[in-house]
């Protein structure tokens, strides 16, 4: 599902380079591969309030609502927000970076030592995100007991481990949710803004409960009514994109280290704009202005069609 981040540097050099037009380097990619992630990222929301006003089809692939939900899917998550005297914290931020990755040499290694990321393994809640060749794995998958994380299947020569111990960064929220000690109904904690809650409190018929309970949100912070409420609380949520890297090793030349690297997040499909946006930014870095003029007006008209 995600866009390997190799495949689109060459792309863009091989562009670049057609007509040596200029070469742009792993440093100025990764920070004008960021911030298209970023703009694409950010169009979805808009773009799914917009689609969610006009009539849409019913034919397979078709339905532009469905399309752009798919591709906001691979941020939806849902985690407990944690009770804190002064109201439930939502989801810790995320640092962007991958904390540790290991190549497997033998069908032997079964465990991985997390040097040094302790501290923050505990601050992330002490459950770290898995990878293996970039499929995420889930809890039951492997274990984990201080700073050793154990596999519970073999993996094969080559495979590459990534451990993610930092919570994801938390972009919008969703719903809130209260299930009072873990079993049913889950109730849907209403969200109510500060001159309503005023007037909820204190009246009788519309006192909050557990049953009928609500929440106020400010400064990233939670505050539930009934007050008694102090458990239970989950909250679903959309995390922004992973920070995209293309990382190197050797110093006479750039060659392409996967283990250390991060791909893009996005949906497959938006690869040829990702790419657009990209070469939109280096035309300004190496100073083109047909670059310019060529990605924008491309990037202009795909948006046409994706809108009209």
């Amino acid at each position: 599902m995600a866009i390997n981040v190799n495949t689109v540097y060459q792309t863009v050099l091989l562009i670049l380079n057609k007509e040596q037009r200029g070469y742009m380097t792993p440093v100025e990619f990764n920070k004008t591969a960021s911030q298209a992630q970023l703009e694409i990222f950010e169009t979805y929301f808009d773009s799914l309030n917009q689609q969610i006003r006009i009539p849409q089809t019913d034919a397979d692939y078709s339905n532009r609502v469905t399309s752009i939900d798919e591709k906001i899917s691979i941020f939806k998550e849902i985690d407990t927000a944690t009770y804190t005297t002064s109201g439930f914290k939502i989801p810790s931020q995320y640092s962007g970076l991958s904390s540790s990755s290991q190549q497997f040499t033998s069908t032997t290694s079964l465990t991985y030592t997390l040097t040094g990321d302790t501290l923050a393994l505990s601050n992330s809640g002490g459950i770290p995100d898995v990878f293996l060749n970039n499929v995420q794995l889930s809890n039951n998958d492997f274990s984990l007991n201080g700073a050793t994380l154990t596999l519970s299947s073999q993996p094969t020569v080559g495979q590459i481990i990534i451990i993610n111990i930092y919570p994801k960064q938390f972009y919008k929220l969703g719903q809130v949710l209260y299930n009072a000690g873990g079993v049913f109904p889950i109730e849907e904690i209403q969200r109510v803004e500060r001159g309503e809650l005023y007037h909820l409190l204190t009246s009788d018929l519309t006192a909050p409960t557990t049953t009928n309970p609500i929440c106020l949100y400010e400064k990233n912070i939670l505050y539930v009514y009934p007050q008694t409420i102090q458990s239970g609380v989950q909250v679903a949520y959309i995390r922004k994109p992973t920070v995209p890297m293309w990382n190197f090793t050797g110093t006479n030349q750039y060659v392409f280290s996967a283990i250390s690297s991060n791909n893009f997040e996005l949906h497959s499909s938006e690869q040829a704009e990702l790419i657009l946006k990209i070469l939109l930014y280096a035309g300004v870095v190496i100073r083109d202005t047909e670059i310019i003029q060529v990605a924008a007006a491309q990037i202009q008209q795909e948006n046409i069609n994706q809108k009209s």
